[in-house]
């Protein structure tokens, strides 16, 4: 039976053949299979002679289909790679480039036009403090932005509150709503003259068609001797020139309020309109846009960093940067920003290679 077995394996022309073989001698009604089931019918000494012999046999029937599969199939392999043919002169595929989305390319713009003005790109954590998110920018209690319907609250800093045990200082009990606090903690922990803008991810519950619940906002800090509106207005101006690429640009200040400066000055930008669009710029503006908010640091907020409001003034300001990206690129939407549409990627993402410079232009 061994012998008949084998030859019929070695003589199997194929696969198929192959299976065939091996469902007749191990398959569920197998000759193999048969013989293992009289074991249990056998008497002692009948199974310990049968038993090593039928054992035998389907071990060298098992193994002699393992080695002709082996042997199929490397035959199937060298017929194949025979056969088939790759030409190497043929072009390669394109690889897919990815794209730079439209707010880290804004990111880098506005870090390249103030780092040549001298300023440093500072961080800090999303999740915060009220002292340093309200308190330290001289926000009361009172103060509309703390209540939960426009802040994102941390339940831990809420039970700590209940509890009588929260410290507004060290509480971590808040995603920010502003990247201020960053403002805030360089004053702390660096002596002046300061200059820095710090770009990051806010949150507030808001949510349409140019609000988002996470959005992204750059706030600038000069705090030095000698600070007046006159340096914040010049600044913006020559940031609004290099960022919008335009030397026509016109910028209206109106008096505003803001708790952590005062004075305090919205700043709009002339706009003309071409095929129905607006587009910033123009010696005579068709209208305005409201752009970003500014002011002279307030002389609590620079009191509460320690610092005398008397030696030291400065100004700071704040937008968003996907508002900007908008402004700039022509989007009238800002919620695609985050649907992560590789459609939307492709029309409006940057080349790896566009790297923003002041020379070849910031937005490249």
């Amino acid at each position: 039976m061994r012998e008949h077995m084998l030859a019929a394996i070695a003589a199997a022309s194929g696969l198929d053949a192959l299976e065939a073989c091996r469902v007749e001698a191990l398959g569920k009604q197998g000759t193999i299979t048969a013989l293992l089931k009289t074991l249990g019918k056998m008497t002692p000494d009948e199974r310990l002679v049968q038993g090593p012999l039928i054992q035998g046999l389907r071990e060298a029937v098992a193994n002699g289909i393992a080695e002709r599969k082996a042997t199929l199939e490397r035959a199937a392999l060298d017929a194949r790679l025979a056969s088939e043919t790759l030409d190497m002169t043929l072009p390669a595929d394109a690889p897919v480039p990815g794209t730079i989305h439209p707010v880290s390319q804004v990111m880098d713009e506005l870090a390249e036009i103030f780092a040549d003005l001298g300023f440093a790109v500072a961080t800090g954590p999303e999740i915060e403090t009220d002292w340093h998110n309200f308190s330290a920018l001289n926000i009361p209690e009172t103060h509309p932005a703390r209540a939960m319907h426009d802040t994102f609250y941390l339940q831990q800093g809420i039970d700590a509150k209940a509890a009588g045990t929260a410290d507004e200082k060290t509480t971590f009990s808040l995603l920010r709503t502003h990247t201020s606090p960053v403002q805030i903690r360089t004053m702390l922990s660096q002596k002046p003259p300061i200059r820095i803008i710090a770009p990051g991810r806010t949150y507030r519950s808001d949510s349409d068609a140019t609000h988002t619940p996470m959005f992204h906002q750059v706030e600038g800090l000069v705090i030095d001797k000698g600070i007046t509106l006159g340096h914040l207005k010049w600044t913006l101006e020559t940031f609004v020139k290099a960022f919008f690429e335009r030397d026509d640009i016109v910028l209206r200040m109106r008096p505003s309020y803001f708790p952590f400066t005062e004075p305090s000055v919205e700043i709009d930008v002339g706009y003309t309109l071409v095929k129905g669009k607006r587009v910033v710029g123009g010696a005579e503006p068709d209208g305005w846009l409201e752009i970003l908010g500014s002011g002279m640091v307030h002389r609590k907020v620079i009191e509460a960093c320690g610092l005398d409001p008397d030696e030291w003034q400065g100004f700071a300001f704040g937008c968003g940067i996907d508002r900007l990206a908008m402004l700039k690129y022509g989007m009238d939407d800002l919620r695609p920003f985050f649907d992560g549409d590789i459609r939307w990627l492709k029309h409006y993402g940057f080349s790896s290679l566009d790297v923003p410079t002041l020379s070849a232009g910031v937005g490249a």
